[in-house]
């Protein structure tokens, strides 16, 4: 059985630039923490490493619903065209640390010669550790779930289009 959805929302912009000079793996592990910063109010920093198997990650340190949030983005799948990350992601609330598993899938395709469409889906899961962690205080999770929802579907809708502005100008760069 797979772990209850928390938020999965997925939106779309289009990037001005042809396919072929997108590359969202590039982006998102160089990704200059001024970029990410500027691409929500609610980012804080960012930067990448390798996990000890050698994978590429991005740590992504961001504040959604007034919870910090450290996500430890590790690459599943790396195409110039398609990114998908995984993480388990510590989540600091006022009721104390958990965790969150987060799949993040990026991806572009190409609408005419000169453009693309950006696609950002994120997908978040309750862990074990976060599912004890409603249940000590009561809390059912579904009506956690329906509480986050909107924060976490406004939060990707207001990154997305500044997200593809980001991808666009390091295209155009390339």
């Amino acid at each position: 059985m797979s772990d209850p959805v928390i938020v999965d929302s997925s939106f779309s912009a289009i990037i001005n630039a042809p396919i072929e000079k997108i590359d969202i793996p590039q982006w998102c592990f160089t990704l200059p923490e001024h970029e990410y910063q500027g691409s929500s109010p609610a980012h804080v920093a960012a930067g990448f490493t390798t996990t000890s198997e050698g994978k590429r990650m991005s740590i992504n340190v961001e504040v959604i619903g007034g919870s910090l949030m450290v996500q430890h983005y590790v690459e599943k799948l790396g195409r110039k065209d398609h990114l998908i990350l995984e993480s388990v992601s510590d989540v600091f609330t006022p009721s104390g640390r958990t965790t969150l598993h987060i799949t993040w899938e990026l991806s572009a395709k190409a609408i005419d010669d000169g453009r693309s469409e950006f696609t950002n889906h994120v997908r978040s899961t309750a862990t074990k550790d976060f599912t004890a962690f409603l249940d000590r205080q009561g809390i059912p999770l579904d009506v956690f779930a329906a509480q986050r929802q909107p924060m976490g579907i406004a939060h990707n809708k207001q990154e997305t289009p500044l997200f593809a502005a980001s991808i666009e100008r390091a295209a155009l760069r390339n």
